[in-house]
């Protein structure tokens, strides 16, 4: 029997916080209160350098979306560890509209921060400002933007995407085996979601696999407008064995899509990780078999020090990628793993409090 006040909780759960993520459009400084999990603050070993010597330091993100846990686990990450440095921090969320995102890039650069954080979007939409900004001496990091053509002089960073799906497409095809009928949830366009594809398409090449539908939808309710997209889709094409779903809103909607269906035969495969997810994951009957992970506490963290050692005039590299694990529904419930702080426990590699740290800065851990 399947766990149907978990799921919709879960999807529920997304919506509101959305709906709390929405209030900060306004662009106002952010509180420096954590919004989720709280973090622990390494203490430092060096004076900092310039410009974070001073005070008043002025740094924004400027995110295409805060939909879901995992955006919001990120944002949460990137407010901890610039109040551990005691830089002021401002957020400008997009909600999902590209031409609002472009407009709130040139809000950010004329308001007069130091460095930006550019997180998800299109490069069209992007690039003009990204190099507008550069140009006018503020630094600029980008996160999971594929933005190196338009604009070269952004440090990239991003998860490890192909490892991600390599990951998780290892584990499907242990289960299900080459030459069967497979279903895919998947919107193009948005870098890591397009690298997560490119790999997809390897395995269903080299596997053998025949894919009878691609679907879902991008929204500020990916999870409940994808779900009756892949309820049909499945109806149509009732062969398929498995669903490859590389984004949790988007495996949230086809858990709820195949239990609206009544398909308990369908095993999932996902992306990203929460305690919502791991709830999901672990929930009786559940037919989410395995993500491919990160922390993105940690990782918003760890974009927002790179920005740092950037500004600094201390990053030795243009690029700065962040390694992922593969997360089974045996594993959670084998561990007895029922949250974030559980997970963090069993795979400390989560924390990559390592990856662009320095004396200097007060890295925050998880």
């Amino acid at each position: 029997m399947r766990n149907t006040k978990v799921l919709m909780a879960g999807i529920a759960g997304a919506t509101l916080l959305l709906a709390a993520c929405s209030q900060g459009t306004t662009a106002e400084p952010e509180a420096t209160t954590a919004t989720s999990e709280e973090a622990q603050v390494a203490e430092t070993t060096a004076d900092a350098p310039a410009p974070f010597d001073q005070e008043g330091v002025k740094i924004a993100i400027v995110q295409q979306s805060g939909q879901g846990d995992y955006f919001q686990q990120y944002l949460n990450g990137t407010k901890q560890q610039a109040a551990a440095l005691g830089v002021d921090l401002t957020v400008f969320d997009a909600q999902g509209d590209n031409a609002t995102q472009a407009t709130q890039l040139e809000q950010a650069i004329a308001s007069g921060v130091d460095g930006i954080v550019v997180r998800h979007g299109f490069p069209d939409t992007l690039c003009p400002g990204v190099n507008d900004a550069i140009s006018k001496g503020i630094y600029v990091v980008i996160y999971d933007v594929e933005i190196q053509t338009c604009a070269p002089d952004a440090i990239q960073t991003q998860q490890s995407d192909a490892v991600m799906a390599s990951l998780v497409l290892d584990k499907m095809l242990e289960d299900i085996g080459p030459g069967v009928d497979v279903g895919y949830v998947n919107v193009l366009g948005i870098a890591p979601l397009d690298r997560r594809h490119t790999v997809w398409n390897e395995y269903i090449a080299d596997n053998e696999w025949s894919q009878l539908f691609q679907t879902g939808s991008f929204t500020n309710s990916t999870a409940t407008d994808s779900a009756p997209m892949v309820a049909s889709a499945v109806q149509a094409d009732p062969s398929i064995k498995a669903i490859y779903a590389p984004y949790d809103e988007f495996t949230k909607g086809t858990l709820s899509a195949l239990e609206q269906i009544d398909r308990t035969d369908v095993l999932v495969y996902g992306a990203d990780i929460s305690a919502a997810d791991i709830e999901l994951m672990r929930a009786e009957g559940s037919q989410w078999v395995a993500t491919g992970a990160t922390d993105p506490n940690a990782i918003g963290a760890a974009v927002l020090r790179t920005l740092f050692l950037h500004m600094a005039d201390e990053l030795e590299t243009t690029t700065v990628d962040f390694p992922p694990i593969l997360v089974t529904q045996d594993f959670l419930r084998d561990n007895n793993i029922a949250n974030m702080d559980d997970l963090r426990a069993a795979e400390p590699s989560l924390n990559i409090s390592d990856v662009s740290s320095a004396e200097w800065i007060p890295v925050v851990t998880f």
